[in-house]
């Protein structure tokens, strides 16, 4: 196996999955049930959380002290930061993002879930669908995560009720489908995170249910590079030009294949300056491909001398993405200092960074109701809002929910560097179309 084929192997096998839900609804033990049921913790690290627990006046071991590895989370008794977790199977092997449940964590949420192939949203069987139920499985479809699964948990505490399950699952398919916003089918499946039924071993006490475990639908849930599908787009990190006599007159275009695929003879179209031409050779490592997909790094060679730069697109010209200086998104705002209207930021999206002000912010979501309202006064940290952009510069972009790849971009401030927003982009505007 050579090492191109190496790295799809690599992409089916890996799931990369964020968990959230409501303060003790149980997503701690839960991560530490899969993590113990799939034989994800040493020996040594079960009996220090076993010594840990017994100190503290409880008996044997409390799953959840396997994820809350910090202190002030044990005092609390609650999980307050993104934590990353890994464990494997014989079939596939997993990152797990362990994110926060409560609304000031919001922008944790947003981390955790930005990269995910999957979302475990928990809902406590006892308490049914709460306003932080809604956020979490909102944030998810916002974020365009391909799988939501809504694990219904706590089964044990009400007797392992079928129409407990069957109820929670009708409030949530009918709140799901009134999301304005696209976004995939949701799967359900009963569990008891401490009892361990339905998680790896599907126990005895829910035989009505006869769907897959949770382990079950996490190791054979399709996580294919769904970019491959997308149209090609190649953001351009950087020229390569050997100061070599055997290669004096390589120019490379480097960079990773966001999405689609691309072929030698394409047609191509550089943007912003819509400049075409078309490949001439797809060089790697290897040696050259006649065909090359998302997610491959790669330098692109191309038949015609056109000035190219670290932050341009490579698009197919039949397919090419806006060129933009005005676009409308939502944003998940994270910075501790509150948006301010009419101020400079910096715009980073894919290897571009351009200058914009924010001009208008639309509305913003109650994140409790999913309520929209009106936000003259900009958004503050954790809030989620639409917002209007103007650039200084062109962009080259799509929809968010048309191509990920090209819709995402973050939002740093301009004076301290910091990151203090996600975005994705709902539509780019011509110029001179008001907002």
């Amino acid at each position: 196996m050579n090492r191109i084929e190496n790295i799809f192997r690599r992409e089916t096998e890996l799931l990369r999955f964020s968990t959230a839900g409501s303060v003790d609804d149980g997503k701690s033990t839960l991560i530490g049930r899969l993590l113990v049921d799939s034989k994800g913790i040493f020996e040594d690290q079960l009996e220090a959380a076993k010594r840990f627990n017994e100190r503290k006046g409880g008996k044997g071991l409390d799953l959840a002290l396997l994820t809350d590895g910090l202190a002030a989370e044990r005092e609390q008794g609650i999980t307050i930061d993104v934590a990353y977790r890994y464990f494997a199977t014989p079939k596939r092997r997993f990152i797990i993002a362990d994110t926060p449940g409560h609304e000031q964590y919001t922008r944790n949420m947003v981390t955790g879930a930005s990269t995910a192939h999957l979302a475990i949203v928990l809902v406590d069987a006892r308490k049914g669908l709460l306003p932080q139920s809604r956020r979490h499985a909102y944030i998810a479809a916002l974020l365009g995560t391909p799988h939501i699964v809504v694990a219904v948990n706590k089964m044990d505490l009400v007797g392992y009720s079928e129409q407990s399950y069957e109820k929670i699952k009708r409030e949530f398919s009918a709140f799901f489908d009134k999301l304005e916003i696209a976004h995939g089918e949701a799967r359900f499946i009963p569990i008891s995170a401490l009892a361990g039924d339905m998680v790896a071993g599907r126990g005895a006490n829910m035989p009505w249910y006869r769907g897959k475990t949770l382990l079950e639908t996490l190791e054979n849930v399709d996580v294919k590079c769904r970019r491959e599908h997308r149209a090609f787009r190649f953001p351009v990190q950087w020229v390569s030009r050997p100061q070599t006599p055997e290669m004096h007159d390589f120019r490379g275009y480097m960079g990773r294949i966001e999405s689609g695929s691309v072929k030698a003879g394409d047609e191509i179209v550089v943007l912003p300056s819509g400049r075409t031409s078309r490949i001439r050779e797809i060089v790697t490592y290897d040696g050259s491909l006649e065909k090359a997909v998302a997610p491959l790094s790669v330098a692109l060679t191309i038949e015609d001398d056109i000035d190219i730069a670290r932050g341009d697109m490579i698009a197919h010209r039949d397919a090419a993405p806006q060129v933009t200086r005005a676009f409308d998104a939502m944003l998940c705002w994270m910075g501790e200092t509150p948006l301010a209207l009419g101020r400079n930021y910096y715009i980073k999206h894919a290897t571009r960074t351009v200058k914009a002000v924010i001009e208008k912010i639309e509305y913003k979501v109650d994140i409790h109701t999913l309520e929209k309202a009106g936000a003259t006064a900009g958004l503050g940290m954790n809030e989620i809002g639409r917002a209007s952009f103007r650039l200084f510069n062109p962009l080259a972009c799509d929809a968010y929910e048309d191509n990920r790849a090209g819709g995402g971009f973050i939002v740093i401030d301009e004076f301290s560097n910091e990151t203090v927003a996600a975005g994705m982009i709902c539509r780019a505007r011509p110029a001179g179309m008001a907002s």
